[in-house]
């Protein structure tokens, strides 16, 4: 009799390593991600240690992007979630000197990548840009 729940320790110890795994993973993509919004939020004239809490990261980046501090209640809207991090990515680009190409396929796809090299160039903050 065959059943789809883990009956053996092999089953169990699998499953532990592959969260063991996701979760290093995961606190690594949080790190870098720390380390380049402390880069952004530096050139923006925030204090860069804002970058560490995630919900405060999250305003600033918002605010950063000439949007209201108040505006990033709108990431709690299901769909709306999604288009307003859009926009906002696309201001933020700008206001480091990027297109929208740049700023929708590594700010919005590849978010990591796109928030390094962001911060770690030589563009400067201008928020008459936006």
């Amino acid at each position: 009799m065959l059943t789809s729940s883990p009956n053996t320790i092999f089953d169990q110890t699998s499953i532990f390593a592959l969260n063991t795994t996701n979760s290093l993973i995961g606190l690594a993509i949080y790190v870098l991600a720390v380390v380049a919004l402390w880069r952004i939020f530096t050139k923006a004239g925030y204090p860069g240690w804002l970058a560490i809490i995630p919900i405060v990261n999250a305003i600033f980046l918002v605010k950063i992007a000439g949007f209201s501090g108040w505006m990033s209640l709108l990431y709690l809207i299901p769909i709306v979630n999604i288009v307003f991090h859009i926009i906002v990515a696309i201001r933020l680009g700008r206001a480091f000197g990027h297109g929208g190409f740049f700023s929708f396929f590594l700010l919005v796809v590849f978010w990591v990548i796109g928030y390094l090299i962001v911060g770690f160039s030589d563009d400067k903050y201008r928020p008459e840009r936006i």
